[in-house]
């Protein structure tokens, strides 16, 4: 076990108060001065009070109080009365690059009862609805990010974090990653001291640009540990003088950063992965149960996006081409298939069958799983994660066929070959995106009406606001032409 806390196990809030009074010493032990209880606005951006850690039994009582009209999205006005978050007594984190300090997330209660647009809340909702059909659903995000610093004399005033990253070919590169090795030794050693357990990390396609992956757990948890490592990515960044940023696309001709949800089903009574079948007739090796999940993510993908992909800036990653190295490797097909990344959907198990009927002896029902790449990191976890797994348990109480997978580069495909195959793009932009969202009942079912209404309202002032303003592409191209 790290030196530096894991995620704190503390009593539920059934239990005594010695309990807490025993977690709160602990925490003292352990260094800890301040405590943030964090809950999140609609742009899943983490809100929080900062509590002495001598009042910890009341902040986990509920003690803290947030006017909910201050922020985006909680469908409060300044004559309403105040928002209390619950932390989550299972949740407890202390941060290993601020020892002092230990943030637990929570839910939103109104008048002591849950807060229906609280994004947890909404996630909790489907958790337990999973939770009636026997189910656990299981995530892991692959975290990408680019570190970036100002430069006034850089197009849009950014560039690289390191001058010597403007290789065209920077994928994997064993000596950028070397001179980024200090800053990225903060970040790993930090994700491991809570327990979080990264496989690997490397430089990813374009200069500056990152990627983290770490172990799965439960959805719960792992929108929790999103929102934390958001946070993290920025202070350690600002460290050394520079920026992480969560925008997919901050260069035009530069590879994007996803955020792809890698997803799994558990049986809730064994813990056991039952996404797997050895002898899938598809050859994806998935279960009957997961190609269900997977039918209702296609039915609902483009109101899906809407979540998964919430800004302007989501839209200018979601396309073919325009990067340095060809290929954006961005998913715009409503699609799905073996380990090919040209979908939107991809099932990265090896294949079950090989020549001859016998199963492939590496194959491991244990970690089957599918993956969807229209994910970016400046989603909202909580509310991304709500919508999958309501699109996901439709599908399976209604029993949506997937159909067969697609075994080509979706990318070389004519527009009469989608046609004839039924293959659908991906909204092409916000506007799009938040107009198959409000179609689609799906959005109400799974964050209530208020919520909703809600998110389609400020989704499309962003939008507007975009498209009414005047770019540098516009002048440059229009001033003198006519």
């Amino acid at each position: 076990m790290n030196e530096i806390a894991t995620e704190v196990q503390i009593a539920s809030s059934g239990e005594g108060s010695k309990s807490k009074r025993e977690t709160m010493r602990s925490l003292i032990e352990k260094g800890v001065e301040y405590c943030m209880p964090l809950y999140v606005d609609v742009h899943g951006v983490a809100k929080t009070k900062t509590v002495p850690i001598d009042h910890f039994d009341r902040m986990m009582r509920g003690s803290e109080l947030f006017t909910g009209a201050a922020l985006d999205g909680l469908g409060q006005g300044p004559h309403d009365d105040e928002l209390a978050v619950v932390p989550d007594p299972d949740a407890v984190m202390q941060l290993p690059w601020r020892t002092n300090v230990a943030v637990i997330p929570g839910q939103l209660t109104y008048h002591e009862q849950p807060y229906s647009m609280c994004s947890r809340t909404v996630l909790a909702r489907q958790i337990e609805r999973a939770g009636k059909l026997g189910l656990i659903f299981n995530l892991g995000i692959e975290c990408e990010t680019y570190i970036v610093r100002r430069d006034p004399s850089a197009l849009n005033g950014i560039a690289p974090n390191d001058p010597r990253d403007d290789i065209a070919k920077a994928a994997y590169d064993a000596s950028l990653t070397l001179i980024n090795l200090e800053f990225l030794n903060d970040v790993v050693s930090s994700m491991n001291k809570l327990g979080w357990k990264v496989h690997s990390f490397d430089h990813e396609d374009a200069n500056g640009q990152f990627e983290f992956d770490f172990a799965y757990t439960d959805v719960l948890t792992m929108a929790d540990r999103f929102v934390v490592w958001r946070l993290m990515m920025k202070e350690l960044a600002r460290k050394y003088g520079w920026e992480a940023t969560m925008m997919p696309k901050p260069y035009a001709d530069r590879t994007g950063s996803g955020a792809h949800f890698n997803m799994s089903l558990a049986d809730i009574k064994t813990g056991k992965n039952i996404s797997g079948d050895s002898t899938d007739p598809r050859g994806c090796g998935l279960s009957k149960l997961a190609y269900q999940f997977l039918g209702g993510l296609k039915k609902h993908a483009a109101a899906l996006v809407a979540v998964s992909c919430p800004t302007v800036n989501s839209y200018k990653r979601l396309i073919k081409t325009g990067s340095m190295t060809g290929y954006t490797w961005a998913p715009i097909f409503i699609s799905y298939g073996g380990n090919n990344r040209t979908h939107m959907f991809r099932v990265p198990s090896l294949r079950p069958q090989i020549e001859g009927g016998h199963v492939d002896p590496h194959f491991n029902l244990s970690s089957a799983r599918w993956e969807c790449r229209a994910v970016d990191p400046s989603m909202n976890p909580y509310l991304a994660a709500a919508m999958f797994l309501g699109a996901g348990l439709d599908g399976i109480e209604r029993d949506v066929d997937p159909g067969d997978p697609q075994l080509v580069n979706m990318y070389e495909l004519s527009d009469k070959e989608l046609v004839e195959k039924a293959i659908k793009q991906l909204p092409k932009t916000l506007l799009e995106a938040i107009t198959a969202f409000e179609q689609d009942d799906l959005s109400t079912r799974v964050m209530g009406a208020e919520l909703r209404d809600s998110y389609i309202d400020l989704k499309q002032s962003e939008w507007w606001s975009y498209h009414n303003s005047i770019s540098q592409w516009e002048i440059d191209h229009y001033l003198t032409k006519f």
